[in-house]
């Protein structure tokens, strides 16, 4: 995985602090080098959350990587998202434990598949008024719409 990608995932909570020494490992053993990011591989998982953070960021700024606003890094997570759904990686009703239907979405695209997304599994029916097969079918049709659509800002 590329550290812009890497930095997106982070940015949208896709990626916990305790990964990144692993990930900094990793990105080592690519050839990606600088010192921060030679730092940031010898700390443990369990180091404090914020010494991990701003050894991220300090790598980051050294390999010319920029860590990507929120907003857009919760865009890019969304269509990751949609391409598992449409892919068949995750059911329809996995999306209602997270709080996608709070993501700002500014495309078409983007809303057509978060206006579907309910709140939470208990108050599905209420929301959607619709049943369940044809919410799951609507879905997918928006999430394969929102996956093949143009990229977004800068690449995660």
């Amino acid at each position: 995985m590329a550290l812009g990608e890497v930095a997106c995932r982070y940015r949208a909570h896709e990626i916990s602090p305790e990964d990144l020494p692993m990930i900094a490992a990793e990105a080592l053993a690519a050839g990606l080098d600088t010192p921060t990011l030679r730092e940031l591989a010898g700390l443990p998982r369990h180091a404090d959350a914020r010494d991990i953070r701003d050894a991220f960021e300090q790598a980051l700024s050294e390999a010319g990587t920029e860590l990507p606003d929120p907003g857009l890094a919760r865009r890019h997570a969304l269509r990751r998202l949609a391409a598992r759904l449409a892919d068949g990686e995750i059911a329809p009703v996995d999306l209602a434990t997270d709080e996608w239907w709070e993501t700002e979405a500014e495309t078409v695209e983007e809303r057509a598949f978060v206006s579907l997304i309910p709140s939470c599994l208990c108050c599905m029916e209420y929301t959607l008024g619709l049943d369940q097969r044809t919410w799951s079918a609507e879905l997918r049709i928006a999430a394969v719409a929102l996956a093949s659509s143009p990229p977004i800002g800068p690449g995660c």
